[in-house]
């Protein structure tokens, strides 16, 4: 028996450990709903936004397909938590779902011969996609450490106390920090993806630009969300699995996982170095996007990772302690993870796979010439 629980909690770890990278690479991707929101910003011309709207058409579906997995990952493996988000916050998922719709049909009609609503419309549901899905997103994620307004019964059939069904969740400023240094962070890097796949004198100085102008805010929103998870009672779980509030929480996640702490600390380095060496190199630094995005995933994996590990809630309930959700009481059972963790080997191969397909459509920047030559696809 004591055989079988060590081994059900290490198949539950490693698989927060997998939903935990893959909701790392999901943040990273969204530089493209990032990028979207700069469309007009960067973009001046007619043939200027066409080239910004080609280097991101060509990334969108990779967005898409992590938020799919992710999903079915978590879905897979933290059934009850699946369960209680989308059976209860379901406003909040239904926007997101909704806003990522609109950017699959922008991209899909926006060059199509019968658009009668014209290309700005489709970029305008591109920016509303960037805007929106980045903000739901990171403050969702949010409730990770402030809990949510929710019950379980004895049969885990959930209650919602709150009629807006998961968009409270915009009314607490720690959620909303996160959210909005989501939002700057994607916008930075979709500013050095721009640097880095187009050749375009204008759009490289008017990135540089807007990379600075972002920073400022995504300093101050994610220094005050990581400063006061630092400082505030975190969510946990003693050995009769009874939550319970404790001080301090997250930092001694911190300090008690030494390797997520040096992982935590390598990431937002990586952040700063591919952002600040791209606005003070004296010569044109155009690299900064991989050390900006390797940076981008450290971080969030981290951040993931103390929220439910180390006897931590993950999935808190502010409206009934005892409700809320850890990798112990929310996952599947040991012969589904044990089927799952199986499956999961193929992961590497899936992931070579991806890399190389990014390699090939990044084989060459984007160019004017590029975008005037019809035999071309373009968005």
């Amino acid at each position: 028996m004591i055989t079988a629980e060590i081994t059900h909690l290490f198949f539950q770890q490693y698989w927060w450990l997998l939903v935990s990278l893959l909701g790392a690479l999901l943040v990273f991707l969204l530089f493209v709903q990032g990028g979207q929101t700069l469309i007009y910003t960067i973009g001046k011309t007619d043939k200027e936004r066409k080239m910004i709207v080609n280097t991101l058409g060509r990334k969108w579906e990779f967005t898409f397909t992590t938020l799919v997995t992710f999903g079915g990952a978590f879905f897979a493996s933290f059934p009850l938590f699946y369960a209680t988000s989308f059976g209860g916050a379901y406003w909040a998922w239904t926007v997101l779902l909704l806003v990522f719709i609109l950017q699959a049909v922008s991209y899909e009609f926006m060059s199509k011969s019968a658009n009668v609503f014209g290309k700005r419309f489709y970029e305008t549901l591109l920016f509303i996609n960037g805007l929106v899905g980045t903000l739901i997103i990171g403050t969702v994620v949010g409730t990770f450490y402030n809990g949510a307004d929710f019950s379980l019964n004895m049969l885990n059939n959930v209650t919602w106390h709150n009629e807006t069904r998961g968009l409270e969740a915009l009314l607490n400023w720690h959620n909303v920090s996160l959210g909005l240094s989501v939002f700057f962070l994607a916008r930075m890097l979709g500013a050095l993806y721009f640097i880095l796949t187009i050749q375009n004198e204008n759009i490289y100085k008017r990135s540089k630009k807007q990379i600075l102008i972002n920073l400022i805010p995504f300093l101050i929103c994610f220094l005050s969300f990581l400063t006061y998870l630092m400082l505030k009672e975190g969510f946990a779980v003693d050995a009769d699995g009874i939550v319970f509030m404790e001080k301090y929480k997250y930092l001694h996640n911190l300090l008690d996982m030494p390797i997520v702490l040096i992982t935590l600390l390598l990431g937002i380095i990586g952040v700063l170095w591919g952002v600040l060496k791209t606005l003070f190199s004296k010569t044109n630094f155009e690299k900064g996007f991989w050390f900006a995005a390797s940076g981008t995933v450290l971080t969030v994996l981290a951040l993931l990772l103390i929220a439910g590990l180390n006897n931590t809630a993950f999935y808190p309930s502010y409206a009934d302690l005892q409700s809320s959700l850890t990798i112990q009481n929310a996952s599947s059972s040991l012969f589904t993870l044990k089927i799952m963790s199986y499956v999961s080997l193929l992961i590497p191969v899936m992931l070579g796979l991806a890399i190389i397909s990014w390699r090939a459509i990044n084989k060459h920047k984007i160019t004017d010439d590029e975008m005037n030559d019809e035999n071309e696809k373009s968005y």
